[in-house]
């Protein structure tokens, strides 16, 4: 299959970030789609993301005999928002505006780091 999240799928197994750019309105969306969220067009080029962003949101959650994890809202440069997890932070560190760089771990899987200030 040759579907948008397949092609994003191929690009994290490829260890790249991949994004889509409309070619009529030259709006970035994710997650990957047929047409433009924005505008409609189907003209949407793939580009590879820098993965650098900065922490929009931040919710921790909590269960029974497991550590507590995050989920992030992350605005990348490039031009959307998504969500993911920030590792290596300690429960409830503050987060939000802080820079964080994405890093694709070997099963395929898309999680932020924090950048050194």
């Amino acid at each position: 299959m040759n579907s948008p999240h397949h092609q994003y799928l191929a690009g994290l197994q490829q260890g790249e970030l991949r994004y889509q750019r409309c070619s009529a309105c030259a709006q970035a969306q994710f997650y990957p789609r047929v047409l433009c969220k924005h505008c409609g067009s189907a003209d949407l080029a793939w580009l590879t993301s820098s993965g650098d962003g900065v922490v929009y949101s931040v919710t921790w959650l909590y269960a029974k005999d497991t550590p507590a994890s995050n989920i992030a809202l992350v605005d990348v440069v490039d031009g959307f928002r998504m969500m993911s997890t920030v590792t290596g932070v300690q429960t409830e560190a503050p987060l939000i505006g802080r820079a964080v760089r994405a890093v694709i771990a070997d099963d395929a899987v898309l999680r932020f780091e924090l950048v050194a200030p």
